[in-house]
């Protein structure tokens, strides 16, 4: 092994305004009180940090690069401690991808997404919420993660896919891989890209020879702006995104949205009573718990909010930051489950906003309606550890529950 390839250490943050650490324990844990400081000390902080590193603090400094695709490239999307070449293997159109080759990438993606195609999925994601409640509603205790909220949205983006729903412990290792140990640990990104690779290769090349009704049979059949069917390579990055961005982001919000009701009695009692307002909920709830950090790299010098960036470092863009701006929100730490207007900037803004909203949305407010119907009464366990995940998406990764007649 090559000292790159060895999992860096970090000591431990000691002055968070000049040498901050997304993937300090303190800031897994509980991110809130740290954005405040930082926001005190400036709209955009720096630290030395994964080769150099900005960390925008208000929502105006998120929105204005996540605006700028002149000095911000996208081709490298998590903050991590080293920078390797980029390729089209490591690439996931069109998240990675900069104009002007972000917007056609970017519309193939589209249709498989709109309100109507949700629609048509919603009755398979409901039975998927039952079909898992009915395996341990009869328990007085539950990690409601590793039960619920991390198979809903692996299971319904395998129905999407048409891929076995049975093989989604291999695709929550390769996401635990990418997204939390890859931060520091090159070789781990490395074997979780191959081995998705192959995977999805697999499925790619079955289908040359039987076509199918679903989403790699759709990009398969797609074409680029010249009329060409996309390269396998672009295919390829395309369902690794699906199957990254589609997952582990909506299992957090599920899991974080859970995790404010079981601690909060009362938001739980006036959901359960008044079902209709589940929709609005979950925008607050995306607002308060945004699960998704990306990240951009500075390509050419330039201002944010009246700080100068240089090139040759990367930028967190902390949307969960932005939200907690109280600038842009009043009351901007309290959850208000009946909040009417909420501009929240959960799924980015720009260029990038989240090609599967409306999926994350749908499969949200579902999770939490067939919850509710099926389990009123719950709380945080007491005996148990609530865990969250490290580093570019963060939500509960162990939610012990006490259900119903064990209160």
């Amino acid at each position: 092994m090559s000292d790159i390839d060895q999992p860096v250490a970090h000591p431990p943050v000691t002055d968070w305004v000049h040498d901050f650490d997304h993937t300090d324990p303190q800031w897994t844990e509980d991110p809130f009180p740290i954005w405040d400081e930082l926001r005190a000390a400036s709209p955009v902080v720096h630290t030395k940090r994964f080769l150099g590193c900005y960390l925008p603090t208000t929502y105006e400094a998120v929105r204005e690069i996540a605006n700028d695709t002149e000095h911000f490239s996208s081709r490298r999307i998590i903050v991590r401690d080293v920078r390797p070449e980029i390729t089209s293997r490591n690439a996931a159109p069109p998240i990675t991808s900069d104009p002007p080759e972000h917007k056609p990438a970017k519309q193939l993606l589209l249709p498989p997404f709109t309100p109507d195609a949700m629609k048509k999925l919603e009755p398979r994601v409901r039975a998927i919420c039952n079909e898992l409640i009915d395996d341990f509603i009869a328990e007085d205790k539950v990690d409601a993660a590793a039960r619920y909220t991390k198979h809903i949205p692996v299971r319904a983006i395998a129905h999407m896919l048409g891929i076995p729903e049975s093989d989604s412990d291999l695709f929550i290792n390769w996401i635990h891989m990418i997204l939390e140990l890859g931060i520091r640990d090159e070789s781990k990104l490395l074997q979780a890209v191959q081995e998705m690779t192959t995977y999805f290769g697999g499925h790619i090349e079955a289908r040359k020879n039987k076509p199918t009704d679903d989403l790699i049979s759709y990009l398969m059949n797609a074409r680029d702006k010249n009329g060409n069917p996309l390269e396998d390579t672009h295919v390829l990055g395309s369902l690794r995104l699906l199957l990254i961005a589609g997952i582990d982001t909506t299992w957090s919000a599920i899991g974080s949205s859970l995790w404010h009701l079981a601690k909060t009695p009362a938001d739980r009692e006036r959901l359960v009573a008044e079902p209709g307002l589940i929709p609005t909920a979950v925008e607050e709830l995306l607002r308060a718990y945004s699960p998704v950090t990306m990240a951009r790299e500075v390509v050419k010098e330039t201002t944010v909010s009246g700080c100068p960036v240089k090139p040759g470092n990367m930028v967190l863009l902390s949307f969960p930051a932005a939200n907690r701006d109280p600038k842009m929100f009043p009351d901007a730490d309290r959850v208000v489950i009946d909040r009417r207007e909420n501009r929240h900037a959960a799924f980015g803004l720009g260029i990038h906003r989240c090609v599967g909203s409306n999926l994350a949305r749908m499969e949200m407010q579902v999770a939490l309606e067939e919850w509710l119907k099926r389990i009123p009464d719950f709380r945080l366990d007491p005996a148990g550890t609530v865990t969250w995940s490290q580093g570019t998406v963060r939500g509960p990764r162990q939610l012990p529950f006490l259900l119903g007649k064990a209160m």
